[in-house]
């Protein structure tokens, strides 16, 4: 299991952290490249020419890179960290997971709206829900999780599930199997990490239930 709290498959890619040492998955990891001025850049795509320096999907992790000089020590050069590092790479990988939510959304692999998650679960057709981290504990309890594993995702403001559902607010989400919704347990996984989020339990004010 990753960092951000995702189960990845052993076999694939790994790369080693900066931070720990440890060797894991790369679906775990956030790549960091240089840029022409020899700034360290979130690689949230992982499409940025160069040599990938990785650290796990963990704020406190990023936050240790950059404090200690880590990122230096990898590239074996002077860098430029950006004094908000970690703040950069959550509001990357928040567009990330809304911008996969979209598509799945377009592609009608993904429904928002209580009774249309409901019927998703009922019916088996939802592999993951997905619910907003500040949506009132009451409301949200009512729905239950797909079984298996990664069936969950609760990192989400109601804005931003807002954003992913063309509509202004979310609090419930569900998403139906396939490539989309294991890419974006994926990157949700990752942006746990960075908000600290554990266990699917959220924190904040209660709002309505959309």
């Amino acid at each position: 299991m990753t960092r951000g709290g995702a189960e990845t498959e052993a076999d694939g890619p790994e790369r080693r952290c900066i931070v720990t040492g440890e060797v894991q998955p790369k679906g775990g990891l956030i790549r960091f490249a240089l840029g022409p001025e020899g700034q360290v850049v979130p690689d949230v795509l992982g499409r940025l020419p160069g040599r990938g320096i990785w650290v796990s999907a963990d704020r406190k992790a990023i936050e240790t890179a950059a404090r200690k000089g880590l990122f230096a020590r990898a590239a074996r050069k002077p860098v430029q960290v950006p004094e908000r590092l970690a703040d950069e790479v959550e509001a990357a990988l928040a567009r990330r997971v809304v911008d996969l939510i979209s598509l799945a959304r377009k592609a009608g692999d993904a429904v928002t709206g209580y009774e249309k998650v409901k019927d998703w679960l009922v019916k088996g057709r939802a592999v993951v829900l997905i619910q907003a981290s500040d949506g009132s504990e009451r409301g949200k309890s009512k729905l239950h999780p797909p079984p298996g594993r990664n069936g969950f995702i609760g990192c989400l403001t109601g804005q931003e599930m807002g954003l992913a559902f063309a509509r202004e607010h979310a609090i419930h989400g569900a998403l139906a199997a396939g490539g989309l919704a294991t890419r974006v347990v994926e990157e949700a996984a990752k942006l746990a990490g960075l908000r600290e989020h554990i266990g699917g339990v959220s924190a904040g004010r209660d709002t309505k239930d959309a």
